[in-house]
């Protein structure tokens, strides 16, 4: 009888202790983290080319589209190239000129390899005529490829022109303005004329300790409860989660994007998140 209780107690025994084993190495769920939201990106405008600043046409706090103008250079001299390329590439007098000296001689070479074939015109007046007719086709061609090139040069110029229209890469807000009308903008100065933020979506970083590694997944959804003053929770989606953990801190990096199309969430917010 004593060994049978002596084997039920151990059997009990052995049975808490292994309750207890799975109990610890069950997966811990990912706790409520910190967080800051931030726009989905930042932008410094500045200018391809050379030139005084000749307007900033918005301010710190507008609202703008991709392909908004922002920014214009003085162009003056570069409208009166497009002026005169312009031109360039409308004239037809040369070709048109050249196209009825080619009617001409190819008429006039009919009729000499007739009157050739008669033999009432000579050698070398046939040869002239078809000499004539080479020159004139060969005209023809010159003036042809010269107005490509001047539509070339009309596109040239046009692209210059555009280079001084600077225009918004995103849609978002004005950020900073950084500089004034008649401030003089050079390449290698590398000056910046403006910063614009693009703040939908928004993205959400977070530090996460190592130990959750492998628990959060791209695409998995999390809640978002911004810091006052802000009001209510949020639905985020994970987008991206580093493969690589820090050393030295022992944690990785996740970034997850809450829409954001009425603009109602400002970025710069700290936040707790919770996957």
């Amino acid at each position: 009888m004593r060994i049978l209780l002596l084997a039920v107690s151990v059997t009990a025994l052995f049975l808490i202790a292994q309750d207890r084993n799975d109990t610890s190495a069950a997966p811990q769920a990912v706790p409520m983290l910190e967080g800051l939201i931030k726009p989905f990106t930042e932008v410094e405008i500045t200018s391809a080319a050379d030139g005084l600043l000749e307007t900033v046409d918005v301010d710190r706090g507008d609202i703008i589209q991709k392909g908004d103008v922002v920014a214009r250079l003085e162009s003056s001299v570069q409208k009166a190239t497009l002026d005169l390329a312009t031109a360039k590439a409308a004239a037809v007098g040369q070709l048109k000129t050249r196209e009825a000296r080619l009617a001409y001689s190819t008429a006039k070479l009919a009729q000499d390899e007739a009157l050739f074939k008669k033999g009432l015109i000579s050698a070398l007046e046939i040869e002239t005529s078809r000499t004539d007719k080479q020159v004139a086709d060969a005209a023809v061609v010159e003036a042809t490829e010269n107005r490509r090139l001047a539509e070339l040069e009309r596109a040239q110029a046009q692209a210059s022109l555009d280079l001084r229209t600077i225009r918004s890469t995103i849609n978002g807000v004005v950020v900073e303005r950084y500089l004034s009308p008649g401030e003089l903008l050079t390449r290698q100065s590398d000056e910046k004329i403006l910063k614009l933020a693009q703040i939908s979506p928004l993205k959400v970083e977070v530090i996460v300790e190592a130990e959750y590694f492998g628990k959060i997944q791209v695409g998995q959804t999390a809640t978002v409860t911004p810091a006052a003053p802000i009001n209510g929770t949020y639905e985020a989606k994970v987008t991206v989660v580093d493969r690589v953990i820090d050393a030295a801190s022992g944690t990785f990096e996740v970034r997850l994007e809450i829409p954001n199309e009425d603009g109602r969430l400002p970025s710069g917010l700290q936040c707790k998140v919770k996957f």
